[in-house]
């Protein structure tokens, strides 16, 4: 079997934490659990930076981002801000020379992905999205598997993730100003899957319906390849479904079990349904410590990328999904930004 990461660290590398909302908490959490030195948190508000430090035994709590990126302690920076900051955000850490560790959706668009890779490839630093699905260990193995030949050619990846949230009209999640939408939330898991077992789509095909604010609040899109191959993937921010993927070859079959973006079990069957693989590793923590093992590595190994999540790819994923919102008719204010030469997905 595939060697397995083991999502701990020695401690050497010191963290920041950037924001201090919820998805914050769950990574300073993991990050503590598993031998990681959180070394300092920042906020727009003092008294909320010393708050979190305080739950999360964190040394240092600045009462603002630019301190905390200029703090001479902070190795790499972990932005946790919603998605219509992190350009900003991300830009002001790597100026001063920080390693970050990106939320995602990455960016709100390509053209701020792209910046990103950019400043960071100029500084020799690496710029990785937090998209901490791609580095569980049960994606790790499926990769592999695939690899492998087990399932066969690869003709069709299949992935949902729809949760019932918040209805608010006010909610972030469903304010255009604040990057509201079920795709940008919740569509980038099942894009980057298929992005991850496919690549880049050829031609994309795509489909929503809208919130009273102007926001998706179910998209559905079909990801076509060069050789026949398919991607079908949907989100949906109003109604829970089992959240299941599959990846179909032409020997077989791998049904990833709910919550699939999550630390969970999945099974390889044959052609003619028999099973010829469960894979079912416990995971500490909610799993959030392997995509930071990942940033340590490259830091440690003096790279810039990885094979799991190139900066390239998190571009390309951005691409393709300013490619859905062209063809819903979602925009967002950052898209003001002047012409640049980004990757390009078609539609069909």
């Amino acid at each position: 079997m595939t060697n397995q990461p083991t999502g701990t660290s020695d401690g050497t590398i010191r963290w920041g934490i950037l924001g201090t909302g919820f998805i914050a908490g769950l990574q300073a959490q993991d990050l503590n659990e598993n031998g990681f030195t959180v070394q300092a948190v920042g906020s727009r508000s003092l008294d909320s930076s010393k708050a979190f430090a305080e739950q999360y035994g964190v040394a240092t709590a600045h009462g603002s981002y630019e301190d905390l990126v200029a703090d001479p302690l902070v190795d790499v920076v972990y932005i946790a801000t919603p998605h219509p900051f992190h350009h900003a955000n991300a830009l002001l850490a790597l100026n001063v020379g920080k390693h970050v560790l990106v939320e995602k959706s990455f960016t709100m668009n390509a053209l701020e992905a792209q910046d990103i890779v950019d400043l960071a490839e100029s500084k020799g630093l690496v710029a990785l999205e937090a998209m901490w699905t791609r580095f569980l260990p049960h994606m790790i193995r499926l990769r592999a598997i695939i690899q492998e030949g087990t399932i066969g050619e690869v003709r069709k990846v299949v992935a949902s993730h729809n949760q019932s949230l918040p209805k608010d009209p006010a909610h972030r999640l469903n304010d255009p100003a604040l990057g509201g939408g079920a795709l940008l939330d919740l569509g980038i898991y099942p894009i980057s899957f298929a992005f991850d077992i496919l690549g880049t789509p050829e031609t994309i095909r795509a489909s929503a319906s809208m919130t009273a604010t102007g926001v998706d609040r179910q998209t559905a899109a079909i990801f076509e390849y060069a050789d026949g191959q398919q991607a079908i993937v949907d989100c949906e921010l109003d109604a829970a479904s089992a959240n299941r993927a599959m990846v179909i070859g032409t020997d077989g079959w791998i049904d990833i079990e709910p919550t699939w973006y999550n630390p969970t079990p999945f099974t390889v069957h044959a052609v003619d349904g028999t099973i010829v693989e469960r894979f079912d590793q416990p995971v500490t923590s909610r799993g959030m410590q392997y995509q930071a093992a990942e940033l340590e590595r490259l830091i440690t190994e003096g790279t810039t990328a990885g094979t799991i999540l190139t900066p390239g790819e998190s571009v390309a994923v951005m691409a393709a999904m300013d490619e859905i919102r062209r063809q819903i008719g979602l925009s967002y204010a950052a898209d003001s930004q002047p012409e640049r030469t980004v990757p390009n997905v078609t539609a069909d």
